[in-house]
């Protein structure tokens, strides 16, 4: 056999596939049912009618051919037309709206098309643990985002609300990535996929309400969190109508299409009734401040998605917790080398799991302290 592609032995490991592998061995091993908070999964699917739409149209003789290799373009209205009544962004559907399937795809893509060889990409330290993926397929340099004012680089990727931190956006950053990708010229990737899911009264903020933002960069949509369609593998690229065609024109080349019935499952669900979103939203916060009452004083934050990070006590880590307590939350470290010490809890599980997982952990937390004392 030849010898493995540099552009395959470039790949880091894959931080899910070894936290599940690790969470499932652990679960085979003797004890207390092991309770795992460690999972970004949304526990709870899409509404009903989103359901019924997929079934009407996988019905239908003439739906499983190829579809249109760049989307229906009754979804790409639909998503413009949610973007322009709840963002307040006006999006041209044919020239600014790409279908992906799932926008981790997207995330791969547009690093394989708005950059170069040898380039850098700057990436969130801690950030979601697939964005050096991007980097490494795309055989460009990794670089940690810390300030606009050091930043250099000809692409940067943007997470608000993000993952894993928890963390909304900071009132001027947006304005100041708009400028710094002007200065610098350089694009901007915004991560939009957590983007309802914000806590407190706050508003969701699209990177492309901005003035400018289109001009220098995207925004990814996701299907996912805001609809429970994580399986379903449907997304969209929004925003910059040169990236966007690039975009297209790479799928062109390595899909055919996303099966028509979950194209118009989303229109379903992005034109249908929105009630299950705020439901969904609702739900998290809910369970959200039950995690900070269990977890207060450990730098716990949660300003929007389905997770909490927080801070593990000295002498506790995520490897104790799983083995000693059987309750696994996904180690701060595997975001990048400033999450060393945190650790990130997921709220996309049922009450019930969520209960008996902060209880073990309140024990395993005062186990920690008494030691120490």
């Amino acid at each position: 056999m030849r010898e493995v592609p540099d552009r395959v032995r470039r790949l880091p490991e894959q931080y899910f596939t070894a936290l599940l592998a690790r969470v499932a061995a652990a679960a085979a091993e003797e004890g207390e049912p092991l309770i795992d908070l460690g999972r970004g999964n949304p526990e709870t699917g899409p509404p009903p009618h989103v359901i019924e739409a997929l079934q009407r149209s996988a019905a239908e003789p003439d739906v499983h051919g190829y579809a249109p290799f760049a989307g229906l373009p009754a979804l790409k209205e639909a998503i413009a037309a949610r973007y322009r009544d709840v963002y307040g962004v006006v999006l041209d559907p044919a020239r600014e709206v790409a279908v992906v399937p799932g926008s981790k795809t997207a995330l791969m893509e547009f690093a394989l098309v708005a950059v170069e060889r040898g380039e850098t990409i700057l990436l969130p330290d801690p950030g979601y643990a697939d964005y050096p993926s991007a980097v490494a397929l795309a055989g460009a340099e990794r670089g940690s985002f810390t300030d606009f004012e050091t930043a250099r680089g000809a692409a940067l990727y943007l997470n608000y609300p993000s993952n894993p931190t928890a963390a909304c956006v900071p009132d001027g950053l947006f304005e100041d990535a708009v400028r710094w990708a002007g200065r610098a010229g350089a694009v901007v990737l915004h991560d939009f996929a957590y983007g309802d899911l914000v806590f407190d009264g706050r508003p969701p903020k699209s990177f492309l309400a901005i003035e400018g933002a289109r001009e220098v960069g995207v925004e990814l949509f996701s299907m996912s969190k805001s609809y429970g369609m994580a399986g379903w593998r449907l997304g969209f690229v929004l925003g910059n109508a040169e990236l966007v065609s690039r975009i297209e024109t790479l799928q062109d080349h390595v899909f055919a299409g996303i099966f028509r019935p979950v194209q118009e499952a989303g229109i379903a669900a992005l034109t249908g009734p929105q009630e299950s979103v705020e439901e969904r939203r609702a739900t998290y916060e809910r369970r959200r401040d039950r995690a900070l009452a269990a977890l207060r004083g450990l730098d716990e934050q949660s300003q929007g998605t389905f997770f909490v990070w927080f801070r593990l006590p000295e002498g506790v880590t995520a490897e104790s917790l799983l083995v000693e307590h059987r309750v696994a939350v996904a180690p701060g470290e595997g975001f990048g080398p400033r999450g060393r010490g945190y650790a990130r809890l997921s709220l996309a599980v049922m009450d019930e799991t969520l209960d008996a997982g902060l209880e073990r952990l309140r024990a395993a937390l005062k186990a920690g302290q008494t030691r120490r004392v």
